[in-house]
This record gives structure tokens, sequence and C-alpha cells, in this order.
């Protein structure tokens, strides 16, 4: 199965390893600035929504390499999108499975 994040670009859902709100990861870790930074610097990093909002981060890795792409798409959608037989997992605060 494939996972649609924007733009025309489709990701292997067992290649993705994390689908992550940017917002919320980035202003609570510093860790988490400093890898999306690195992997910008290293030519990892696609932005899949130029001109738009981003609101959430995949990490993907197979066989070949290694990407981060981000997208417009909040992460709760793209978790909806993504079938049951992958280990991808996405934790909601209380409020936001709500709501």
């Amino acid at each position: 199965m494939y996972l649609h994040l924007g733009q025309d670009v489709l990701v292997r859902e067992k290649d993705v390893i994390a689908i992550l709100d940017l917002e919320t990861t980035t202003t609570i870790s510093r860790i988490t600035k400093d890898f999306l930074k690195t992997m910008e610097t290293e030519g990892f990093v696609k932005d899949v929504s130029p001109g738009a909002l981003p609101k959430s981060f995949v990490i993907c890795s197979n066989d070949k390499q290694s990407m981060v792409y981000i997208t417009n798409i909040s992460a709760k959608a793209l978790l909806g999108r993504v079938s049951g037989d992958t280990g991808v997992k996405l934790k909601f605060k209380e409020s936001e499975a709500n709501g």
C-alpha cells in the first residue's frame, strides 16, 4: 500500500517510520529541531507542500535512502490514510482524540 503525502508524492507504507506533528514536536524537543536541521543540511528533506503552512513531517527509510517529507496534511489525517497492515502508530493527547 502507498501513503499519499501531497503534491503527487506517494511513499510505500512499509517505508514509513514515523508521522509527526510539526508544531508539537519542534516546540517541545530541541533534538527534533536538530534532527530536522541536519536532515535538511544533508539534502534528505523534501517539502511536498510548497506555499502552504506545513503541519507534519513523515520520516521514511528503505534500502536505498532515508527521507523526511514536510507536508501540509495533518498527522492525524495521514494516520487515517494508513492501512492497518503497518506498524505506523500515532499518539494524540486525549483532547485531540475526542475533539
